[in-house]
């Protein structure tokens, strides 16, 4: 199964998310990557990238949100990603996040979820990389924009 070595793929990928709060926003990324099966135990992971979150919130300028957590729940290095018609406070100063990127990285793994949290947030200071996510028709376009600007070839 090869898709389970790649970052993102589209079934990670929400181009239609309703949530009326950061941890339904998250809950729902969880549930595609527990889907997939790069998530042993959502209510596991999603505990832990809760508990990060409440140390700092992930919120970006530019209606971002980066939930984030290493967790012996997941399996694989993954990347959900959601896109919010209506946004969603996700602490940011300059207001309320309509892309959230959720990264998951398993807890014996080494640093590659700090070097694609650094290759994504880069991007993310682009206003010209989130409008083409915004703007992106479906999750295949979502995954494969990820996938050319941040995943490290």
């Amino acid at each position: 199964m090869t898709s389970s070595t790649s970052l993102i793929t589209p079934e990670l990928v929400a181009v239609d998310l309703v949530a009326g709060d950061r941890t339904a926003a998250t809950r729902q990324l969880v549930d595609l990557l527990a889907a997939a099966g790069r998530v042993t135990d959502a209510d596991g992971f999603a505990a832990d990238v809760a508990a990060r979150e409440q140390q700092m919130a992930t919120g970006m300028p530019g209606g971002v949100g980066l939930p984030h957590a290493r967790s012996a729940h997941v399996t694989a290095p993954s990347l959900a990603v959601g896109k919010l018609a209506q946004g969603v406070d996700w602490g940011a100063p300059d207001g309320p996040a309509r892309l959230v990127f959720l990264i998951a990285a398993p807890a014996e793994g080494d640093a590659d979820h700090l070097k694609i949290l650094a290759a994504l947030a880069r991007r993310l200071v682009h206003e010209s990389f989130r409008q083409s996510l915004l703007d992106a028709p479906d999750a295949q376009t979502v995954a494969e924009i990820v996938t050319r600007e941040v995943v490290p070839s």
